[in-house]
C-alpha cells in the first residue's frame, strides 16, 4: 500500500467512514458543534517516491485536477528531479455540510432530501427543534412522510393535563391512530419537551404530563384451585390482571400459592380455599401487597440461583412464607432432570433458611457446573403430595 498519493476515491472513503456512517461525528457536523472546515491531507510524495511510480503520480495529479469543485483542493508546487517544477494537490478542504454531503455522493444528497422534507413540517411548528431533530435523526429518517405530516398535527394538540382520565391510547387527538402516542412516545416526549420548557422531564414524561392513567404492568395470572373460591371470582377458572391491581385489591381464598413460571401454573390440581398466583418470574413487586400478610403463603420456583433469590426476596416482606419443593430432598429425588444455569446470580445476604443457603451453595459449587432444576421437571405424583400436604398442614391466619 502506497503512503503517498491519496485518490480521491480513497479519500471519500475515509470521509463516509469517519464523517458520515458515524452517527455521533454526523449529527455534531449538522448541529456546528463539529467545526468546519474537514481538512484532509493528500499526501504529495517526496522526489524520490514519486520517480518509483511515476504512473500513480500523473494518475494522482490527472485525478485531483478532474475533482469537480476545484476550489476545495489547496494546490502547491513541487520540485521534483526529471519532471522539474509541478503543481500538485496537497488538501482537500471541505467547507459545511453541503460540501460534505455532495462530495459523498448521490446517495448521502438523496438521504439528505429525506432528511429536509421530514424535518420541514416539524419546524415549522417550532424552529426551536432543529437541534434536537438532528440529534434524533437516525429516528427522524425512519418515520415516513405522513408520519411526519401526523405529527406536525399532534404536536400543538398535546398540552399538561389533556390526559386525565384516560389511558395514553384513549388520549383525544384528532388524525392519528390509537397506537400513534404509543409508537412514537420518545420523539413526541422530546420534542414537547423544548416546545414547552423542560416540563415533560420535571413531570416525568409524556403519559405524567398528559395526566394519563398509568398502563397497566407486570401482569400476573390468577387462577382459583377450589369451587368456592372460583364462584367469589365470578366463575372464571384464570383471569389475568395488572400487578397494580393486585396490590390494592384482596382476593379470596384463605390461602395463596405463587408459583414462578408460567405453566406449572396450569397444572396445579384443586386445593382448599386456595388461589394460585404464577407468571411472576423475577418480578417479586406481589410480596408487598398488605392483604398477603393475612393469608397462607407458598412459594414454589426453580432450583437455582434465580429461584432461591426470588424466594429470599419474597421472605424479607413475609416471613411466614413456605417454601415448596426448593430444597435439596427435591434435588435428589430429581437429579436425573437437573441442567447447567446459563447465568448464575450472587449468594442474597437475608432471606434464606440455613438449609436453602446450602442448597445455593451446593448449585454454585459443584463440580460439574451450577446446577439448576427447573420446576417443570418434578414428577407429577411428587408435586401432587407437596402441595396436598401444604394444603392439609396449613393454619389458617385469623
Amino acid at each position: 500500500m502506497r503512503s503517498w498519493g491519496r485518490l480521491p476515491t480513497d479519500v471519500m472513503r475515509e470521509v463516509e467512514r469517519l464523517e458520515w456512517d458515524n452517527a455521533t461525528n454526523l449529527r455534531g457536523r449538522l448541529q456546528g458543534t463539529r467545526r468546519f472546515p474537514i481538512s484532509l491531507t493528500l499526501k504529495p510524495p517526496a522526489a524520490g517516491d514519486a520517480l518509483m511510480d511515476i504512473d500513480h503520480f500523473h494518475n494522482w495529479v490527472n485525478a485531483w485536477r478532474q475533482w469537480s469543485k476545484q476550489s476545495q483542493v489547496k494546490w502547491v508546487t513541487r520540485r521534483y528531479r526529471v519532471v522539474g517544477d509541478v503543481e500538485v494537490p496537497e488538501r482537500l478542504d471541505l467547507g459545511n455540510v453541503k460540501e460534505l454531503i455532495e462530495a459523498i455522493g448521490p446517495a448521502a444528497v438523496k438521504r439528505s432530501h429525506i432528511w429536509a422534507a421530514l424535518m420541514e413540517p416539524l419546524l415549522a411548528v417550532d424552529r426551536n427543534l432543529y437541534d434536537t431533530l438532528i440529534r434524533q435523526i437516525l429516528v427522524v429518517e425512519q418515520m415516513s412522510h405522513r408520519t411526519a405530516q401526523q405529527m406536525a398535527k399532534v404536536l400543538p394538540q398535546l398540552r399538561k393535563g389533556i390526559g386525565a382520565g384516560y389511558f395514553l391510547r384513549g388520549v383525544p387527538v384528532q388524525g392519528i391512530d390509537t397506537k400513534f402516542l404509543e409508537t412514537y412516545n420518545p420523539l413526541l416526549t422530546t420534542l414537547l419537551d423544548v416546545i414547552h420548557s423542560g416540563e415533560l422531564s420535571e413531570a416525568g414524561g409524556l403519559d405524567a404530563w398528559l395526566g394519563c392513567l398509568p398502563t397497566p404492568s407486570n401482569w400476573l395470572y390468577i387462577r382459583p384451585l377450589c369451587p368456592e373460591v372460583r364462584q367469589q371470582m365470578g366463575g372464571f377458572s384464570v383471569i389475568q390482571i395488572p400487578l397494580e391491581q393486585f396490590l390494592e385489591q384482596p382476593l379470596p381464598g384463605r390461602r395463596v400459592l405463587v408459583v414462578e413460571n408460567t405453566k406449572p401454573g396450569y397444572a396445579l390440581p384443586e386445593l382448599p380455599e386456595t388461589v394460585a398466583i404464577f407468571g411472576g418470574g423475577r418480578n417479586t413487586q406481589w410480596r408487598i401487597a398488605p392483604w398477603l400478610a393475612e393469608r397462607d403463603v407458598a412459594y414454589w420456583g426453580d432450583i437455582d440461583s434465580w429461584g432461591l433469590t426470588i424466594l429470599a426476596h419474597a421472605r424479607q416482606a413475609l416471613p411466614g412464607i413456605t417454601a415448596l419443593m426448593m430444597d435439596h430432598e427435591t434435588l435428589m429425588a430429581h437429579m436425573d432432570f437437573a441442567v447447567e444455569e446459563p447465568r448464575s446470580t450472587s449468594l442474597p445476604a437475608i432471606g434464606l433458611h440455613a438449609e436453602e443457603r446450602m442448597l445455593f451453595e451446593g448449585l454454585i459449587k459443584s463440580e460439574q457446573s451450577i446446577i439448576r432444576l427447573e420446576q417443570e421437571y418434578l414428577a407429577q405424583d411428587y408435586v401432587l403430595s407437596k402441595l396436598y400436604n401444604w394444603a392439609n398442614g396449613c393454619t389458617t391466619k385469623s
